[in-house]
């Protein structure tokens, strides 16, 4: 995941800063070339970092904080308020015309940045927002480019606009516009052509469509795993074309996190969207103040609650609350459970985001998988046997492991771990309905509380 080592390193840095009782100059000093050190491995801009660990050390060898009750904290406290300054301090919003003037986005970036997706994912979740998205399909040279835009953009119900790899850009972008016009489409986003590399070519087109079309804002996707390539090259289309905000893809993957941390000050451009995934929800809005929290090893507590209120049923916790109250948890439950646990990206990345658990999953192999040998066991089930745990013997065990081709100790290490998650949620029950939860857009929290993970 992106910024583990990062993560690691500071807070073996922060550990140090606690252990002190009193810190001296020479102690924040010395605890700021360690987070200097960490911030270079993680490939942030040296520059970015010159003036980071300048401004940390200027606030916090400061008399308030030196003879402070708690100058650790202090210091922590200093990089966590600066480390958000140098991503932008406040999220950004997409920017949309006024009235029934069509809002259109430009799309830039290299091939394989992840640009067509990017597109689809963003349509996908204006239209969730009640807009009218119309995707273009702008790259005539990549193979294969116009069709994947169309796949993607009927995943998220989105029409795409196309007139072939014949026509210039510019003119599909300008009959794109008069599309949008006629059919009542309201934003407008057009997919254009990427290259390897940056060259002239591609910045003269971009160039000529930000002539042609009046375009309302111009998004650059980068990849985040390509470290600072994908600042340099910020940097020159914010030169060459002008961009408006950028979105980083590929955050999930094994990369060091540097361009996250040095973009905005390199190119003054706010980051609006990060990729976490393949799915559409995996596109999430740039939060700084979140992202700082997760880098520090101190979860993000707000994501999580977003992705639990988007994944759980309010029906569905309700039902399940009065199940719990009359001791009816069945398998058929414990299975919805581990269905929401998967569409909330499963339970790495929720664990990933609760305080303080990101360093102790670093040597930990959390195995989402074993989630797909419990289904296949409770789908080897007779509904009488999954609404009544009580019925299941050996020889109805047995005949489980040999239709979900798993094995009986892998049965009964399943069905303790039920029984387990059934004591504990029937305890947690009381909790629930209002006294134990705190209730944000109609969906009780107190619900997850009792959320046991079953591996």
């Amino acid at each position: 995941m992106a910024f583990e080592s990062l993560t690691s390193k500071l807070q073996n840095v922060f550990k140090n800063l606690r252990s002190k009782g009193r810190l001296t100059e020479a102690d924040v000093k010395e605890a700021m070339k360690e987070v200097k050190r960490a911030l270079l491995e993680a490939d942030v801009n040296f520059r970015v970092v010159k003036s980071f660990i300048k401004t940390v050390t200027d606030r916090a060898v400061g008399a308030d904080v030196l003879t402070g009750l708690n100058p650790g904290q202090m210091v922590i406290k200093i990089v966590k308020e600066e480390m958000e300054a140098l991503m932008g301090s406040e999220t950004t919003e997409l920017v949309f015309n006024p009235g029934n003037e069509i809002t259109v986005f430009l799309m830039a970036g290299l091939q394989g940045a992840g640009k067509t997706t990017t597109s689809a994912k963003i349509a996908g979740q204006l239209k969730k927002k009640g807009k009218k998205p119309l995707l273009v399909a702008c790259d005539v040279y990549r193979p294969a480019a116009i069709k994947q835009l169309e796949v993607n953009g009927k995943k998220q119900g989105v029409p795409v606009f196309s007139m072939g790899d014949k026509q210039n850009p510019v003119n599909i972008a300008k009959a794109s516009i008069e599309h949008a016009k006629e059919n009542g489409y309201n934003v407008v986003i057009l997919d254009t052509a990427g290259r390897l590399h940056v060259d002239e070519s591609m910045m003269e087109e971009l160039t000529n469509i930000k002539e042609a079309v009046d375009v309302t804002q111009t998004i650059l996707v980068v990849d985040a795993m390509t470290g600072q390539d994908a600042v340099n090259v910020a940097k020159t289309f914010e030169d060459k074309v002008g961009i408006d905000g950028v979105i980083l893809t590929k955050l999930d993957g094994d990369t060091r996190g540097g361009a996250a941390l040095s973009i905005r000050a390199v190119t003054g451009k706010p980051i609006l969207y990060v990729g976490m995934g393949e799915k559409l929800e995996d596109l999430q809005q740039f939060y700084p103040d979140r992202m700082t929290s997760r880098i520090l090893g101190m979860g993000d507590v707000f994501t999580l609650i977003e992705k639990a209120e988007n994944a759980v049923d309010a029906e569905e916790a309700k039902a399940l609350e009065q199940k719990l109250r009359r001791a009816e948890f069945g398998y058929d439950d414990f299975l919805s459970q581990m269905q929401q646990i998967k569409k909330m990206g499963g339970l790495a990345d929720i664990l990933s985001m609760l305080p303080g658990m990101g360093s102790q999953l670093k040597n930990v192999d959390v195995d989402d998988s074993a989630m797909d040998k419990i289904e296949a066991m409770i789908y080897s089930m007779t509904p009488e046997e999954r609404s009544n745990p009580d019925l299941l013997n050996p020889s109805r065990k047995n005949r489980i492991a040999r239709g979900a081709g798993v094995t009986i100790q892998e049965v009964n290490k399943m069905c303790k771990q039920f029984e387990q998650s059934r004591k504990m949620m029937k305890q947690m029950g009381g909790m629930m309905g209002g006294k134990g939860g705190r209730k944000r857009g109609g969906f009780n929290l107190g619900g997850m509380g009792g959320m046991k993970f079953p591996f």
